[in-house]
């Protein structure tokens, strides 16, 4: 097995002392997990939050990305100015939270900071190199985990302006040897795989010419896998080691926000959302679901719906499958419960609010992740029972007077701060808001019931 994709397969484990909760490898290296948002795999697992902060640190400027972690290292990303003139790589100690180093770039964009752009939306990926980060101006850069630089490229230099609408997002994807980065601007718009060891373009591919802020994907199929682009109208897989056109989907709608979560045997998870405003059926709805990649007995691919859903859509959180059901959070914070084989409806429950971080795996539970911190513990019934609700974070994200762009920066309809990503490492719940990182400590906790509810 590749060893990104063993790190990737994490799962969550109670070691002999009983106390103890690890991921495989000790990593979260890149966005989701590497596609695969699960924590704990095995299905009787429970946990439970700490009542208090671990540690708490704070970041250089904005960012909206994930943290992502390999070892005892932490890495987040941010850009700071009126004009986002500089993006950070910032590094901090798992255990404490202390300041390790922090690398800055003069950004290659110049844009102004405010509320209806992305802020270092792209979340980095790690592996036992280092950690390349990619930033909307156009920025790429490779460090090695002490900090030092191993390599970076401008983008703007190489292949002109970056302008896109509302900033860019889509986070690195990699394999054990290569990065895919998708510049989904409005002209020329670009997927391409740079070399982990030098930074140089194995090749460069047309982009989707279609609204996206979600991040390439690497989907596993028979023989390999396809990098699986979701831009509102199209899906789309290329393959990885040329960047040849595979197959296109088409006649969907709504899929700009969500990133595609591998499944098994040439599936993935696929989510849409419907525009501000409007309410949750019709086309958006059947674009939410679970699609399939096909060989042909000549070779050529396809891919084409398992099944659609009926009435669940999503928002900027992408769903999951957990538990054998599929997940997915509306704007207005309903969470559709899914039979992940037949698309069947089991459930529909209220949750604290609307979320951008994507939910998490954990044992026999899913947690969900209110945008005002509060998380959302729900067990894997038939019902769906609400076992608690943990408010120590959103407690403490009150709304900020001074909550104006650069220094509060969040999106658009927002009042305060914003729980935008949640990762797993160790025995900690890594928590990023715009400009802080929280660790919560995650203990063994009892068996699901209904209280709570």
């Amino acid at each position: 097995m590749n060893n990104l994709l063993a790190v990737s397969a994490a799962c969550l484990v109670v070691c002999n002392s009983g106390t103890r909760f690890v991921t495989a490898g000790d990593s979260w290296p890149s966005f989701q997990n590497g596609g695969h948002p699960v924590a704990a795999l095995q299905p009787s697992a429970t946990v439970k939050l700490g009542e208090r902060f671990q540690w708490t640190a704070q970041l250089p400027g904005y960012g909206q990305s994930t943290p992502v972690t390999w070892n005892d290292h932490i890495y987040v990303t941010s850009i700071e100015g009126d004009q986002k003139q500089q993006a950070h790589v910032s590094a901090f100690h798992l255990k404490d939270g202390a300041s390790l180093w922090k690398h800055t770039l003069v950004n290659a964009t110049l844009q102004e900071n405010n509320t209806y752009v992305s802020k270092a939306a792209p979340t980095p990926a790690a592996d036992a190199d280092g950690v390349i980060c990619l930033f909307e101006g156009g920025n790429v850069v490779a460090l090695t985990h002490a900090g030092e630089l191993r390599w970076e490229r401008n983008l703007v230099q190489d292949y002109n302006a970056v302008d896109a609408r509302h900033g860019l997002a889509a986070s690195v994807e990699q394999n054990s040897e290569h990065v895919f980065v998708w510049i989904e601007r409005s002209e020329d718009p670009y997927v391409a795989c740079l070399k982990k060891s030098d930074g140089s373009t194995l090749w460069k591919s047309a982009g989707l010419g279609a609204t996206s802020w979600a991040s390439p994907r690497l989907v596993p199929v028979s023989n390999g896998s396809h990098l699986v682009l979701s831009g509102s109208g199209f899906l789309a897989g290329l393959d990885p080691k040329t960047g040849a056109s595979l197959w296109l989907l088409e006649d969907i709608s709504g899929n700009s926000t969500p990133t595609p979560i591998p499944l098994d045997n040439g599936r993935f998870l696929i989510g849409a959302t419907v525009g501000r405003g409007e309410s949750g059926g019709g086309r958006a709805a059947e674009s939410n679901g679970v699609v399939g990649i096909q060989q042909a007995a000549g070779g050529s691919w396809s891919a084409e719906y398992v099944w659609r859903s009926q009435r669940a859509t999503s928002s900027f959180g992408s769903p999951i499958v957990h538990n054998s059901t599929a997940w997915f959070v509306n704007r207005e914070g309903m969470v559709y419960a899914l039979n992940a084989d037949t698309g069947k409806e089991q459930f529909v429950k209220r949750l604290s609010g609307s979320s951008w971080a994507t939910p998490l795996g954990m044992g026999s539970e899913t947690w969900f992740f209110a945008r005002d911190g509060r998380i959302d513990r729900v067990a894997d019934a038939v019902d769906g029972s609400l076992l608690e609700t943990w408010t120590v974070l959103a407690d403490q994200l009150q709304p900020q007077s001074d909550a104006s762009p650069p220094s509060g920066g969040g999106p658009p309809g927002t009042s305060g701060p914003v729980l935008y990503a949640a990762a797993v490492a160790e025995n900690q719940l890594l928590l990023r808001t715009g400009t802080q990182l929280f660790a919560v400590a995650l203990q063994p906790g009892s068996a699901p019931t209904s209280e709570g509810k």
